[in-house]
């Protein structure tokens, strides 16, 4: 497979994180030959989001694969029906349905212990008198919900560093859901203490994904980054040879 043939791999990062979330997964895509692009994500709507993702792939030359993590799912979920989006990787993610809102896929399981731990702000809505509201994690809980089984001192910077994720995204629902006409893989990370597991089993099950299922907390391409690269490249190698 040549690089030409490749298709790019696009890593959409999730809430409470950025893109570097993604700095041991890079390096080993880019070693393997494959382009890679890491948008940062504005975290303020998904359909906002999702448009914004989507405008970033249009501007791509050839085929995407498509990578989301977390919230991220949600929105390569909707991003992924642009026309050169070829296959959809996610990684402990939510698989919407179409019409269905993070709050609803939620709501049919038990709640994470990040409930618990979500701190609750205002920020300013240009032209709005209104304040938004924004969500983001207890710092001093950050690393044992979010990322238990990465480096502490990353851990540490991480949780200091939190992209928040606009509250009105739980409410939005999905106007598309890509994995109906795309094929995707999925990864559950069985440690996970951000979203329930079940959540992450249920959306990609209903999917039809190919899914694996790794011991990790939610961050699971900083404490798996092999892991992670082996599922994008089979899922690169699978939507190159379509």
């Amino acid at each position: 497979m040549s690089r030409s043939d490749s298709p790019t791999v696009v890593l959409v990062h999730g809430a409470f994180a950025d893109a570097s979330s993604f700095a041991r997964v890079i390096p080993g895509l880019i070693a393997r030959g494959l382009d890679v692009v890491a948008p940062a994500v504005p975290n303020r709507s998904l359909l906002g989001d999702s448009a914004y993702i989507a405008s970033v792939v249009r501007q791509i030359p050839g085929p995407v694969v498509l990578v989301g993590h977390s919230y991220g799912g949600a929105v390569i979920t909707v991003a992924g029906v642009e026309d050169n989006v070829r296959g959809l990787v996610y990684l402990a993610g939510y698989a919407l349905e179409e019409g269905e809102s993070l709050g609803e896929l939620q709501g049919g399981f038990p709640d994470s212990d990040l409930a618990a731990a979500l701190v609750h702000t205002s920020f300013p809505i240009e032209g709005s008198a209104a304040p938004g509201t924004e969500v983001s994690v207890q710092i001093e809980k950050f690393p044992s919900l979010f990322a238990a089984d990465v480096d502490p001192r990353l851990a540490s910077v991480l949780a200091v560093s939190q992209r928040p994720l606009a509250a009105q995204t739980f409410s939005e629902k999905a106007p598309k859901a890509a994995w109906k006409t795309k094929r995707s893989w999925g990864v559950v990370a069985t440690a996970d203490r951000t979203i329930n597991p079940d959540v992450e089993r249920y959306g990609y099950q209903r999917a039809g994904m190919t899914t694996v299922e790794v011991d990790s907390s939610h961050l699971v391409m900083l404490a798996h980054p092999e892991r992670v690269i082996q599922l994008i490249e089979e899922a690169v190698r699978a939507t190159a040879a379509d």
